[in-house]
């Protein structure tokens, strides 16, 4: 047996993962990371506690017997901070991919005209959700870590830059292009540092890490409690591992991935597709050549639900969705969660969360009701602009992610979709992806992801509903979802 050691560093916990080259999780681990919230739209994390979970999630895996061949790595995406090149010690807080205190500079560059520019070097909408404004406003904000940026004696990077440097005992900075991709200063067609978005944004190229592909040994570890010195043979953002572990490694293939936010991708080959729905063109992963996707982000989903558990005083997410079971529906009400403003395909980073449809009969139960069903919506909406930049039909959504496991959700899905959702059992497909691109890289593993082909002996969930019926439904959430919009322009001066 030969087993493969994969970390997935997300928003609100880290994963450790012996894989399989199958892709078979042989144990997994789970440490929870904690968010705060210092302003409102602001997210933050403590870029150590990220450390120190990564390093007491491996430390709980079991002894397994060969010892792993590589360690890879995937992370959530677009969270960026600074760190002392010298020592180590981070400068800034890790600034949340959630996090919209970059929202005045982006609106100050699209009124400048700017964001043609960066959609067509980038594929990426001037959205303050991406790295690059976050970036800048955390070197604006202090005179002399900008001046140290400059120099190149601080680093700044995304949460994989930050892992990997630690994982090496700080003798690499690097990220993956895939990465890169979505921080808004990448030339999605070079696959390089942009100079004119580096001047745009005011970011020095002393600071930014290397980029490398994604299946590839950047470096050694150093030792990893009992787990020996092992190559770091992959990098990847998670909706990207997630993406090649549930096999869609051909144009036509589509996932969701459900966390605190969701990610919907389909792979559209070695050249980069110009969206014009809202999407995103993003690199899904570099090999020898790159593989390009369409994407689209929305930015709460799973955090919808952790907030109104928060809001009604239960105990977990989990709670919310048994609540959610016990009425047949919403009563007519919506939540539209733009608690950090709207992601793709609205983009409206101003927008702020509304319950719409309220009446003396709504109650706890059609608020949890309301809030699961966002997730279904929002993802539809996605789906839909995929559709219509590909100018094709999809046949199926394959899905992985904590709100993945929620049957209920799921069927919902694919009433609203038209079309089967398909579920796979694995627990974690973006360590799982992860995983199996180091396979690739170390010579484990040859070809394309080995769970291309197995979908249809994954669980289908079929749609049940009249047509008529799901375009009601969607009728009412996109009423819902124009009330934010009219709201929002009421309020700006």
């Amino acid at each position: 047996m030969t087993f493969l050691l994969a970390i997935d560093q997300g928003t609100t916990n880290t994963k450790a993962l012996l894989v399989s080259p199958s892709g078979g999780i042989v144990a997994a681990t789970s440490v929870p990371v904690a968010r705060t919230f210092p302003r409102p739209g602001w997210v933050e994390q403590d870029p150590v506690e990220i450390w120190q979970s990564v390093r007491a999630a491996i430390e709980r895996l079991p002894d397994v017997e060969p010892e792993p061949v590589c360690v890879a790595v995937a992370n959530q995406r677009e969270s960026v901070l600074m760190w002392d090149r010298a020592s180590g010690r981070p400068l800034t807080p890790c600034v949340s991919w959630q996090c919209n205190r970059g929202a005045q500079l982006c609106a100050e560059l699209c009124a400048a005209g700017a964001k043609p520019l960066v959609q067509e070097l980038t594929g990426l909408p001037l959205d303050a959700m991406f790295s690059a404004s976050k970036l800048s406003h955390l070197l604006d904000a202090d005179p002399a870590l900008r001046a140290a940026a400059e120099s190149g004696s601080v680093c700044a990077g995304t949460v994989d830059s930050w892992l990997v440097w630690n994982l090496s005992g700080g003798a690499v900075h690097v990220t993956d292009a895939g990465n890169a991709s979505r921080t808004l200063l990448l030339d999605i067609n070079r696959l390089e540092w942009s100079d004119e978005l580096l001047a745009l944004f005011d970011v020095p190229l002393a600071c930014l890490p290397r980029v490398v592909s994604s299946s590839g040994v950047v470096a050694d570890t150093v030792r990893l409690g009992r787990f020996p010195v092992l190559p770091i043979a992959a990098v990847a953002a998670d909706s990207h591992a997630a993406l090649y572990a549930l096999g869609c490694v051909r144009p036509g293939t589509m996932k969701a991935t459900y966390g605190t936010g969701t990610s919907v991708m389909t792979p559209t080959g070695d050249e980069p597709r110009r969206p014009h729905s809202g999407l995103a063109t993003t690199v899904a992963w570099l090999q020898a050549t790159p593989t390009y996707a369409l994407e689209g982000n929305i930015i709460s989903t799973g955090a919808t639900v952790d907030w109104l558990a928060r809001v009604i005083g239960v105990e977990s997410a989990a709670a919310i969705a048994e609540l959610a079971l016990t009425v047949r529906d919403t009563g007519g009400v919506h939540i539209v969660p733009a608690f950090a403003g709207l992601g793709a395909p609205h983009w409206q980073p101003d927008a702020r969360g509304c319950i719409t449809g309220l009446t003396f009969a709504t109650g706890a139960p059609e608020l949890a009701r309301a809030a699961v069903e966002s997730i279904a919506f929002q993802v539809a909406d996605l789906v839909d602009a995929l559709e219509h930049d590909l100018a094709q039909p999809l046949d199926e959504l394959r899905v992985d992610g904590g709100a993945s496991r929620n049957d209920s959700l799921m069927q919902l899905q694919a009433d609203l979709l038209g079309y089967p959702v398909v579920r796979t059992d694995m627990a974690d497909a973006a360590g799982v992806g992860a995983a199996l691109l180091g396979a690739l890289a170390t010579g484990v593993l040859e070809g394309a992801s080995p769970l291309a082909d197995v979908g249809r002996r994954w669980k289908r969930f079929e749609p049940r509903i009249p047509v008529a019926e799901r375009e009601h439904m969607l009728a009412g959430w996109r009423a819902a979802v124009a009330y934010v919009a009219t709201a929002q322009e009421a309020t700006i001066p």
